[in-house]
C-alpha cells in the first residue's frame, strides 16, 4: 500500500491483470485491485521454474487466484511466501495453500499495538494469516535453482520482510520500496524510526534490482533508496517549520505543507505527518501532552 502523494509512475509494463516473466527465474503477475494506494495492482511473483516460490500472493481474488494457478499448471508450488500482512498482499494465500499444499513461509502474524479498535492502515491487516513457518532476518528458503533471503524491514507494517533472491542479485521489496510513489508509514503499527532504519539497512546492501509489491522494477536502487530517504527527512524539516510557525495540529500541518492535495488523500497525509510527529517527540525534538496521536497538539521543542 502506497502512500499517493508523490506523482504515479507510467503504469505501462504493470497493467492490471498482466503476466510478465521479467527475469530468468521470475515471473510477475498484478492483481486485478488498482486503487489510489495499490496504483494498478499487487504484484505477485513465482520464482524458479519447475519447483516455484509465489511471492506475496495478493488478494483474496477468485480470477487473481487462478491466474497463479494457471501460470504455475504442471509445476511444483512448496511456498507461499508472504512479504506483510496487509490484505491486498496476503489473503490469497490460503486459498493458494488449499489448491497446492504449499508451505506459507514469511511474516509473522499482525500483533496489534495497544489492543483495543483496529483504525486506519492496522484495519487493513489480513487477521485470517496463518503462517505454517516464521522466517526471522537472514533465514533462507531454497528450491530448486533458487536461494529467499529474509531481510527484515520494519516500518510500513512492523512485520514487513523483503526477500532477496540471492541468484539474481534482486530483492522482492513489498511495499517497503516502489517505484510509482512513496510509502504510506501509518502509526500505531508503522513507525517512521523503524522505516528510516530500514532504508539505511537496504542502502548498504548490494542488490541491483528491486520487484516491488505495487509498480514496475526499481533500478539503481541504492540511489534511489537515498533519495526516499531525503524526501523524508525534507517532509520532517518542514514538519518542524511549521511547528515553529506555531501550527500544533496535524490538520494545520498537513494543510500548509501538502497543497492542493485531492481532499481524499488528506487521511493518509495525515498518517504520514503523525508518524513524523511520533519520531520527533521520540527524539526530543517535538513534545505532545499526552500520547501522539491525530488530535494531539505538538510542540516544538
Amino acid at each position: 500500500m502506497a502512500d499517493p502523494i508523490t506523482p504515479a509512475a507510467t503504469p505501462g509494463e504493470v497493467a492490471s491483470g498482466s503476466q510478465t516473466r521479467v527475469s530468468p527465474l521470475v515471473r510477475r503477475l498484478v492483481a486485478n485491485n488498482a486503487s489510489a494506494f495499490t496504483f494498478t495492482g499487487t504484484c505477485s511473483y513465482i520464482v524458479g521454474n519447475g519447483d516455484v516460490a509465489i511471492v506475496d500472493p495478493g488478494p483474496d481474488d477468485a480470477a487473481h487466484v487462478q491466474a497463479l494457478l494457471d501460470a504455475t499448471k504442471g509445476e511444483r508450488v512448496t511456498q507461499i511466501v508472504v512479504t506483510h500482512t496487509h490484505r491486498d498482499h496476503s489473503t490469497a494465500a490460503a486459498a493458494i495453500k488449499q489448491a497446492t499444499s504449499a508451505e506459507i513461509v514469511g511474516a509473522r502474524q499482525f500483533q496489534p499495538r495497544g489492543g483495543g479498535i483496529l483504525r486506519g492502515l492496522d484495519a487493513a491487516h489480513d487477521l485470517s494469516y496463518a503462517p505454517d513457518r516464521v522466517l526471522a532476518d537472514g533465514e533462507r528458503i531454497e528450491g530448486r535453482g533458487y536461494t529467499l533471503e529474509a531481510v527484515a524491514t520494519p516500518g510500513h507494517a512492523a512485520n514487513h520482510l523483503c526477500f532477496a533472491l540471492l541468484e539474481e542479485n534482486s530483492l522482492f521489496s513489498g511495499d517497503c520500496i516502489m517505484a510509482w510513489s512513496t510509502t504510506v508509514v501509518a502509526p500505531p503499527d508503522g513507525s517512521m524510526g523503524d522505516y528510516m532504519a530500514s532504508l539505511d539497512k537496504l542502502r548498504e546492501r548490494g542488490e541491483a534490482t528491486y520487484w516491488p509489491g505495487h509498480g514496475g522494477p526499481v533500478r539503481e536502487p541504492q540511489r534511489y533508496v537515498r533519495g526516499l530517504a531525503n524526501h523524508r527527512r525534507q517532509r520532517e524539516a518542514s514538519i518542524l517549520i511549521r511547528l515553529e510557525a506555531g501550527d500544533e495540529t496535524i490538520s494545520q500541518i498537513v494543510a500548509r505543507i501538502y497543497e492542493n492535495l485531492n481532499p481524499a488523500l488528506i487521511g493518509a497525509a495525515s498518517l504520514s505527518t503523525l508518524a513524523h510527529l511520533e519520531d520527533l517527540v521520540a527524539r526530543g525534538l517535538a513534545t505532545t501532552q499526552g500520547a501522539p496521536d491525530l488530535t494531539a497538539l505538538f510542540r516544538r521543542v
